[in-house]
């Protein structure tokens, strides 16, 4: 059986030997690209492979796009044949930051239709703190075939936003911190604030104090509280690029609540077209 959402430290060391697991460290950082691959290069979990936000989760931004567009397909499928990634195999993430990053890359292989993908829960971090094993040796994956069909009603796209932005049975969630929801203060991106008619739930939210998830009854209480009502597939998340939205995805999945969407594009997309509206404060 596969896990499709979260997997326990625990479980991960028992599976280190294991060649049906397949295991990605995604640690990244905003603000300094290649601390990510310099803190993997430092160490990292036993066979864990290196993915880039950047460079492999990501295709380069454009004009009209966002920081953070999603990758081609075909050559994110052929990346995951080369790190050995196939029919058969249970895929872990993780990142050192709430798995804020990893989520990217666990919404990704879902959208390519790969059943077999979760988080592990509490990351690097918790596995650090349980003094679990650690090595700075890359591991030399074999190819293996990586089927793939993007499913195209998992994404929304920013017309179908803006049209549906005066109906309330639409409901968009943002995972950005508040003061960025608020416009308060905006780091990133060149306009400040969000989309009209969103409301905020920072994706930490979602976590207990040791960073692991909540349990999935709390998570459950919490999200139906924003739903009002409202069915899941009427919920579409965003955040600044569409990274750390994943992360209210995997959230509402781990409630019992599947098939809410996301903008991969976001609002650094969003305000590419000075024709879109743009909502500030609370």
């Amino acid at each position: 059986m596969f896990s499709n959402t979260l997997v326990s430290t625990a479980d991960l060391a028992a599976h280190l030997d294991d060649p049906l697991w397949i295991v990605f460290d995604c640690r990244f950082t905003l603000t300094d690209p290649q601390a990510g691959r310099r803190a993997y290069e430092a160490g990292h979990i036993p066979g864990a492979r290196y993915a880039d936000l950047d460079t492999d989760l990501s295709a380069p931004p454009g004009a009209g796009t966002g920081r953070h567009p999603l990758p081609d397909p075909q050559v994110l499928a052929r990346k995951l044949s080369d790190w050995g990634v196939g029919v058969n195999r249970q895929v872990v993430v993780y990142d050192d930051s709430y798995n804020s990053i990893a989520v990217r890359m666990w919404w990704l292989l879902r959208w390519l239709g790969h059943p077999g993908v979760a988080v592990l829960d509490g990351g690097w971090p918790k596995w650090v703190r349980e003094k679990r094993p650690t090595t700075l040796q890359a591991p030399m994956p074999q190819h293996a075939l990586f089927p793939h069909l993007p499913e195209a009603s998992q994404v929304a796209h920013a017309d179908e936003i803006l049209q549906g932005l005066s109906d309330p049975c639409h409901l968009l969630i943002d995972a950005r911190p508040e003061r960025r929801f608020t416009g308060e203060y905006e780091p990133l991106d060149p306009v400040a604030g969000h989309i009209p008619g969103a409301i905020n739930w920072p994706f930490e939210e979602n976590l207990d104090f040791d960073g692991t998830f909540l349990a999935p009854e709390a998570l459950r209480e919490n999200y139906q509280a924003l739903l009002k009502g409202r069915a899941p597939h009427d919920v579409i998340h965003v955040c600044g690029s569409g990274v750390t939205a994943c992360h209210n995805v995997l959230a509402m999945e781990i409630a019992g609540l599947p098939g809410s969407r996301l903008y991969p594009g976001s609002w650094s997309e969003w305000i590419t077209d000075p024709s879109r509206p743009v909502a500030t404060g609370e």
